[in-house]
């Protein structure tokens, strides 16, 4: 058996083909990665747009009775969640349980955004049912606030396609036998998508 030249011929075609499969992987789990990269310098710049707004309103000086507090606070805390989700997911991003964190704080910054904007001071709209609907009846700064934030968020889902393309095609590749057999050696677990 050992001097058969067809089990050498078998044996290293395995071998090629556990390497070309593994750097597959490999290549597969690098494009997630550097996916998630971009989608995390888009989240950064979210964060940075929410540090204006809050010290843009934090120096208006609001009267106590203004009504707003309630809704800074929740923002404010809903950036704090995204900003841990963030940093978390940044050091695992391939691992669901930290992506699955950072799209439930995604979805709390965004209900809290759309309860935060049209309480601007100088808004008489505080009920609008829906801000594209009514632009004209926002107050100025509002409209600019809500103007940047939409400009972001296309930034952020495009980026998230692009991370949700990798994701797909890596869970894919693992899912394949006889890759899957590779992935469960090297303890590949499938990516969560955005």
């Amino acid at each position: 058996m050992w001097s058969s030249p067809l089990f050498w011929i078998v044996f290293a075609i395995a071998v090629f083909w556990a390497l070309g499969a593994y750097n597959r992987l490999m290549r597969l789990r690098s494009a997630v990665v550097q996916a998630f990269g971009s989608f995390d310098a888009h989240m950064v710049r979210l964060l940075a747009l929410l540090g204006e707004f809050g010290a843009a309103h934090a120096v208006q000086q609001l009267p106590p009775a203004g009504g707003m507090a309630p809704e800074m606070a929740a923002l404010q805390g809903a950036t704090t969640q995204l900003s841990a989700s963030l940093a978390m997911a940044r050091a695992r991003p391939l691992q669901s349980e930290a992506v699955a964190a950072l799209v439930a704080a995604r979805e709390v910054l965004h209900a809290s955004w759309q309860k935060a904007v049209p309480n601007l001071p100088g808004d008489n709209n505080a009920q609008m049912p829906a801000l594209a609907d009514a632009a004209d009846l926002l107050p100025r700064p509002a409209l600019l606030w809500q103007m940047r934030w939409d400009e972001h968020v296309q930034q952020n889902d495009q980026a998230t396609r692009v991370f949700n393309d990798a994701v797909l095609h890596y869970n894919a590749a693992i899912a394949q036998f006889p890759a899957n057999l590779l992935a469960w050696v090297f303890g590949f677990k499938a990516a969560r998508r955005l």
